[in-house]
């Protein structure tokens, strides 16, 4: 991850322990009296894969930066129900300010790795990519899209500066397909692809003739998606297909089995079930 990261990591952290500690932990202010030292482990309550080691770590950090934190397991390996995940040591009442952030960190992230790993099983064999969507948790997009990665995963794009996205509102205020990629293409770099949402065949062909580097084929039947694929693949083999809108855990291999490159499912950040860990200490 780079330093710019690093930096945004640092600032989610801070607010989140601002948010939570406020005037400080009164708790533990009047029950832990003088210098006090715990050790504690993190442990896994449920079968998972986790992700967020590194973002916990540093939430104790900078809590205090003398708490040694010990990981035992690394990002994105499968863990199952009772695995010691982390051992720490340091000041009692810094680990007490730190457990609550670092735990929802942990648990909202392994939570969305858990449910990748799901999809990227189901689609073992096809070539098929899974993608994640910009629905995310507010401010913590580059938390809920290194857990994707973690889960075996590919990030879409990051947010609406670093790809062009031409979707169905966007059609419609430029005046259709055709003109909103024409114009898209006057006024962007060479290097950078053009993708358009499409929600018929009309809009396929459309998409087609104005030159799209990727098609997105959204809310579609599975039975759509076929007609829509030979229809791209006869015409123009070298455009990208994305399959998006409706994708589940029942359906994804059917949906897969049509020829797409690549499906996205935004329920993989917006409706991950929270893995289940816990701070004990010992």
């Amino acid at each position: 991850m780079s330093e710019i990261a690093f930096g945004q990591v640092d600032e989610i952290i801070i607010n989140a322990l601002k948010e939570d500690l406020g005037h400080g932990d009164i708790t533990t202010a009047s029950v832990i009296i003088g210098a006090h030292r715990s050790s504690a482990s993190l442990v896994a309550k449920s079968d998972m894969v986790l992700a967020g080691l590194l973002f916990a770590d540093k939430t104790f950090a900078l809590v205090d930066q003398s708490i040694k934190f010990k990981g035992l397991k690394k990002d994105g390996v499968r863990v199952k129900q009772g695995t010691v995940l982390v051992n720490i040591q340091g000041d009692t009442s810094s680990i007490l300010r730190a457990e609550r952030v670092a735990l929802n960190i942990l648990q909202r992230l392994s939570g969305i790795a858990t449910l990748t790993e799901r999809y990227v099983k189901a689609l073992k064999g096809t070539g098929v990519k899974i993608l994640d969507t910009r629905k995310t948790a507010p401010g913590l997009r580059i938390m809920d899209k290194y857990a994707v990665k973690a889960g075996g995963g590919h990030n879409h794009r990051f947010g609406l500066f670093d790809g062009v996205m031409i979707k169905d509102n966007h059609i419609m205020a430029a005046g259709g397909i055709a003109k909103a990629v024409r114009l898209a293409r006057e006024n962007i770099h060479h290097l950078v692809k053009i993708e358009v949402e499409t929600s018929n065949i009309i809009e396929v062909k459309s998409a087609l003739a104005a030159g799209a580097d990727v098609i997105m084929l959204d809310n579609m039947s599975v039975s759509l998606m076929e007609k829509a694929v030979a229809l791209i693949r006869g015409t123009a083999p070298v455009v990208l297909i994305e399959a998006s809108g409706n994708i589940t855990l029942d359906n994804v291999r059917l949906v897969a089995d049509t020829g797409v490159d690549m499906i996205s499912v935004g329920s993989l950040t917006h409706s991950a079930p929270a893995a289940d860990i816990s701070l004990g200490f010992r």
